[in-house]
């Protein structure tokens, strides 16, 4: 397992770096937020294909907060990043993806770009009632960023 981890890091070696959470955003009160799962983060919308490179593929877990700058992600034991409200492309309910499969709808998905490459984030709220909250405001950043095409995937 080790070796095709270190291989599957090696062929991802130019996927950029996401972007650290400016440190104002950790003391700004988010317009929504959960404690929950970071599932990983798969390249394009392939669920199985699983990001291995800086720290994307390991679960953990987090806090996903939405700010208009975009979603931090604050996860224990990893670095935390920003997916840019710029860089957003649609959020959706889905049964799960590389790390972790679930209940119909149980898993929130954000897909944003990093770099050049679409990305997609797999995160699972502690509370089932949390998901609809963050992901109607996932989908105001995308309006607001986007136009409401963009909103739901």
């Amino acid at each position: 397992m080790w070796w095709g981890w270190r291989n599957r890091k090696r062929r991802q070696r130019d996927l950029a770096a996401p972007a650290p959470v400016p440190a104002r955003l950790l003391e700004a009160e988010p317009v929504a937020a959960a404690e929950g799962m970071y599932v990983s983060t798969v390249r394009g919308r392939d669920h199985l294909d699983r990001v291995a490179v800086h720290g994307l593929g390991l679960r953990t877990n987090a806090r996903l907060e939405v700010h208009p700058e975009g979603v931090a992600v604050l996860r224990q034991g990893a670095a935390n990043h920003l997916i840019p409200a710029a860089d957003l492309v649609a959020v959706e309910l889905g049964a799960g993806m590389s790390g972790k499969f679930v209940e119909r709808g149980g898993l929130l998905v954000v897909t944003w770009r990093l770099g050049g490459q679409e990305v997609s984030t797999g995160f699972r709220t502690r509370f089932a009632a949390e998901r609809d909250p963050l992901r109607a405001a996932v989908e105001a950043l995308l309006r607001d960023h986007h136009g409401p095409a963009h909103a739901a995937a």
